[in-house]
């Protein structure tokens, strides 16, 4: 299902040399914002592409509830937080 959410980012180089990314999802229904970090310095369409498959990801793992199919938990993500806004 293609959303047409839009996608608003700032970065911060960080004192590792990482690069934060804060971004935000503009959607009326469930606006949300977060943070990746980024080790190598990407083109701002590279990370908002990153992004978006992210987003996809845990959209899929929500929806995946088949108790007949279990899936292994999938690894906690500590390059990438969400938050409902």
């Amino acid at each position: 299902m293609e959303t047409a959410e839009k996608i608003s980012i700032t970065t911060k180089t960080l004192a590792s040399g990482n690069c934060q990314v804060k971004f935000f999802v503009e959607d009326e229904h469930q606006p949300q914002y977060g943070y990746l970090l980024v080790t190598e310095p990407k083109p701002v369409g590279d990370i908002i592409e990153e992004i978006k498959n992210r987003l996809e990801r845990r959209r899929l793992e929500a929806m995946n509830l088949n108790p007949f199919f279990p899936l292994p938990p999938s690894l906690e993500d500590h390059h990438f937080y969400l938050y409902s806004a």
